[in-house]
């Protein structure tokens, strides 16, 4: 049953266009996700993979961070996890034979979905100055490749170490000792990408920059606010809780410019009725134009104020800071400002107060469609604000949900991978390692492309991930890349950051969540953290891709080792041997993992992180209480017979990697280049559904960036607004395009035309 990977990229000239799905899950993705897995892995492998999945001693999905909460299906993955896992387990190889085969320039030109599809790296291979493909390099020549490059830098931030979610705590923290020890904070990761806006919002408004819930709140709560976010496709096993919360007398209100079916209707695959029928989730649809969110939180916000006993005085009295200017700024809302910024009729509006006034135990989740704007930071603000008028911080059923895209990106800034770190953080390390780590900021990101872009940055080491195709302002970013000493990437799979590569190129192939781990002293497993801030084990079963393949701790230790030498007094060589002894240095390092290896031990469900807004109702920030703001209300202004434009993902793919070109919830098969436009707005524009356009952005500095040859689709969305899918429109995103305070690319509100054009 297993199918042979596609020789020739599958064209995609003529997607075709179905009707809309109005339900998620059920039978269909049953079937959608064991047909992926068979065909990767075979029957029997599949069984045995799919199985220990999310399982207290299997492995964590290297999809995405949903917790798993203290009792687990025996099938407890989702479509999109199950294909996640058939991708890592596949037993197609990408041996030194194909890079022979396949020279690079033929490479550059596959789809990012054909070189996903060729397998498992199994031999590290070197692409040396001058070269035209990949040849087998040796462990030992790899690291010393590294070592001469980092070595002969004028300065240390010259190089540059990227993380991607992926990242397993130990690695993450060892890849964060070594660049310290190197002498760099130079730690860009995916956080920077998504939820840096988050962050930002919540460690000044609450002191703690992660979701204050945990499952059992969502279970709990009266009332769900699921903004910005489309967990169907993207976190499907969220529709299991809410699923359960409205059983439980939940209310749902979903604010989002597209309808998604997973939000609409959940068919549950474990249970009878969801086989047959399904559960009804949202009770409130708010069709919000994109980049309004701040302003209908603020007009919320006014209307709670104004509502007599709606706040909870008790709770603003002896908790929070800077009431007074808040109240002054949200009273100043204005009804037609904010039904002009959201697109919204006034009575939706005023239904969404209600069933707010009415619940004591509202949470508020949200991802990328509030992250990725200019002002995502004052929005994540303005909903910190309605939720601090209701006393819903720091209460059973009540708080923040931040939902998390990839499985341990939380886990790795826990662990140090950060650009800007605290004080208090590297204090702890310099005192544990003996090291003098660097007080000056790094580079996130966006400044870290500038800084390859300038040849400011010489080295780009990458741990996991997809950072070309990731990344904004696509042909910036992959001048800036080339324009590199020496790019390395520890991965599994092929990618398009393979091909777009320095003038020495390195692929090292790293051990997967599925592979079995096994060094020195005996077998080892690893450690995440989820969406909500438990940390948790991770063993994989399976014999890993090849006999040459080394673990991301064991390649972090070893590049240290070559790199920093004998006068380096970290114990590497251990820590590659017994990764028991990094959680013991972690739990002296990082606050909250205390005990770490007996805690592990004692509970193999693993155990939940402090959170002290949560669990104490303190909020170390600087004020020493939770912090109330005022920001000026902003949302994108868009010029007449333009669009706002929403990069997002289709149903088969996670992140960069596209698991197959199809998006049956929205109705689309067989493509990848399609737009989804209002049809008034097409129409306005002269254009049919099945026409083919031009995507050109527009923005301040001039430049013309232009995604050719995309199928219109006539679809529901909001007025003005389209959206397609990323990476494929990332080229339209300008580097210098970034939310205030996070500098998170805006990749969710771009300004564009649409200039008709042939079918490709």
């Amino acid at each position: 049953m297993v199918s042979k990977p596609p020789a020739e990229d599958p064209v995609q000239d003529a997607p075709q266009v179905t009707a809309v799905q109005h339900s998620a899950a059920g039978l269909p993705g049953v079937v959608h996700g064991l047909r992926a897995s068979t065909a990767q892995m075979g029957l029997g492998r599949t069984a045995r993979t799919l199985l220990r999945v999310n399982q207290k001693d299997g492995f964590d999905c290297p999809g995405c961070a949903w917790p798993e909460g203290g009792k687990r299906h025996l099938a407890e993955f989702c479509e999109n996890g199950a294909k996640a896992v058939a991708e890592e387990a596949t037993v197609r190889r990408v041996t030194p034979e194909f890079f022979a085969a396949h020279p690079l320039p033929d490479l550059a030109g596959r789809s990012g979905y054909w070189l996903g599809q060729q397998g498992r790296i199994t031999h590290p291979v070197y692409l040396p100055e001058g070269g035209d493909r990949y040849e087998p390099v040796s462990w030992e020549r790899a690291f010393a490749i590294i070592a001469e490059e980092l070595t002969a830098l004028d300065s240390p931030d010259e190089a540059l170490f990227y993380t991607s979610g992926r990242t397993s705590n130990e690695a993450a923290f060892l890849l964060q000792l070594f660049a310290r020890e190197f002498g760099t904070n130079n730690l860009p990761d995916c956080s920077n990408m998504c939820h840096e806006s988050s962050g930002s919002a919540l460690t000044e408004t609450l002191g703690v920059g992660k979701g204050s819930v945990s499952l059992d709140d969502l279970h709990q709560a009266d009332l769900i606010i699921v903004a910005g976010q489309n967990p169907g496709t993207n976190h499907p096993r969220m529709l299991t809780a809410l699923e359960k919360a409205k059983a439980a007398g939940a209310r749902i209100i979903s604010v989002n410019p597209l309808p998604e079916a997973g939000l609409e209707r959940f068919r549950n695959p474990q249970t009878a009725k969801g086989l047959v029928k399904g559960s009804a989730l949202t009770d409130l649809f708010l069709q919000i134009r994109i980049g309004g969110d701040q302003a209908l939180f603020r007009l919320l916000n006014k209307l709670v104020l104004d509502t007599e006993g709606a706040v909870d005085e008790d709770f603003v009295r002896t908790h929070t800071h800077g009431f007074e200017d808040f109240a002054a700024a949200a009273r100043a809302a204005d009804w037609d400002e904010t039904l002009a910024a959201t697109g919204l009729a006034r009575d939706a509006i005023e239904r969404a107060l209600r069933m707010i006034l009415a619940s004591r135990r509202t949470i508020v989740c949200w991802a990328m469609g509030l992250t990725q704007h200019k002002h995502s930071v004052p929005t994540i603000r303005e909903i910190v604000n309605l939720l601090l008028l209701r006393g819903a911080i720091g209460r059973p059923g009540a708080g923040v949900c931040p939902v998390r895209g990839h499985s341990n990106v939380q886990g790795d800034r826990t662990m140090g991978i950060f650009e800007r770190p605290s004080e208090a953080f590297l204090d702890a390390l310099d005192e544990e390692f003996g090291i003098t780590s660097p007080r000056h900021h790094g580079y996130d990101v966006v400044r870290s492309i500038q800084a390859l872009r300038d040849g400011r940055a010489k080295v780009f080491f990458a741990m996991g991930g997809n950072f070309v195709a990731a990344s904004p302002d696509t042909l910036v970013t992959e001048a800036a890349m080339r324009r590199a000493r020496l790019t390395v990437h520890v991965s599994t799979k092929l990618n398009r950051s393979h091909v777009v590569t320095g003038t020495r190129a390195l692929i090292l192939p790293t051990l997967g969540r599925t592979d079995r781990d096994v060094q020195a002293s005996g077998r080892q497993f690893v450690t995440v953290e989820d969406s909500m801030g438990l940390v948790h084990a991770s063993r994989g079963n399976l014999p890993p891709a090849g006999p040459l393949l080394l673990s991301e701790p064991a390649i972090v230790a070893r590049m240290a080792r070559a790199v920093l030498g004998p006068d380096s007094a970290t114990p590497w060589e251990e820590f590659e041997k017994d990764y028991g002894a990094i959680r013991d240095r972690i739990a002296r390092v990082v606050p909250g993992f205390e005990d770490f290896n007996a805690r592990l031990a004692a509970d193999p469900g693993g155990f939940a992180l402090p959170h002290a807004p949560r669990d104490e109702r303190r909020f170390p920030t600087a004020t020493g209480k939770a912090n109330f703001t005022a920001a000026p209300v902003e949302y994108p202004a868009v010029p007449a017979g333009r669009l706002l434009l929403q990069t997002l993902r289709s149903h088969d793919q996670y992140n960069t990697t596209v698991y197959g070109l199809d998006d049956r919830y929205r109705g689309i098969k067989g493509g990848r280049r399609v737009v989804l436009v209002h049809p008034d707005d097409a129409r306005e524009r002269g254009l049919a559904d099945g026409s083919y356009a031009d995507l050109v952005s527009e923005w301040t500095d001039g430049v013309e960036r232009r995604a050719p040859g995309f199928r219109v689709v006539h679809y529901p969305t909001a007025r003005g607004c389209a959206a397609a899918y990323y990476p494929e429109t990332n080229v339209l995103v300008p580097l210098d395009a970034t939310a205030d305070v996070s500098n998170t690319p805006a990749s969710k509100s771009v300004v564009i035309r649409l200039e008709q054009s042939p079918a490709e």
